[in-house]
């Protein structure tokens, strides 16, 4: 099948299930634009998970995954909760479970509409997804919020800033969940 064919299927698939997707592929050898690349520089300290936690990130235990893909292992630092995202700060840390090991793979931002945010955020000139619910049940649907997922330490097939990664997994056991995708909700201005 051919690239361009099987990119207009992924979209029809996540357009019906009520998520975006903007094709922007990657493979292992592209570099990251300059200011991921900085980002990602600065946040190589926490390939330890442990450096993670001293620095405010917490677990939620649970690998999240979807039919389309993997996000992993969320570690959240709620002082970085706030309207505007910092570029330099993510919110949470993604993890992918590897052996008896976790591994940097992702960042991402949340910003929850209860901050107050007004217009939709952007960084690195990409706009977050949402305004959606939380992702049951590790993030409870009434925290309808806006996220960007930047994959920085692994490639992603399906684009830096796609929300899943179909290259990451989790193990099967009782702290991986298989979610469905967010439903989409209002901004309150709107």
């Amino acid at each position: 099948m051919p690239m361009s064919s099987v990119l207009r299927l992924l979209q029809t698939i996540c357009l019906a299930a009520g998520a975006s997707f903007t094709p922007q592929l990657v493979t292992a050898t592209d570099a990251l634009p300059p200011e991921l690349e900085k980002l990602k520089v600065a946040l190589e300290k926490y390939k330890d998970p442990v450096v993670a936690v001293r620095d405010g990130y917490f677990s939620t235990l649970g690998c999240v995954k979807y039919a389309s893909g993997t996000m992993g292992v969320h570690f959240l630092n709620p002082a970085l909760i706030g309207p505007e995202p910092d570029p330099m700060k993510p919110t949470l840390l993604l993890y992918e479970p590897v052996g008896d090991k976790l591994e940097l793979v992702a960042v991402e931002w949340l910003i929850p509409l209860a901050t107050g945010v007004k217009p939709k955020p952007e960084l690195f000139g990409h706009p977050f997804d949402g305004p959606m619910e939380g992702h049951e049940p590790l993030l409870p649907a009434a925290l309808h919020h806006y996220d960007l997922h930047a994959w920085i330490f692994k490639p992603n097939p399906m684009g830096v800033f796609h929300p899943v990664n179909p290259n990451v997994k989790c193990p099967d056991g009782p702290y991986t969940f298989l979610e469905e995708p967010p439903k989409t909700v209002p901004h309150p201005s709107e």
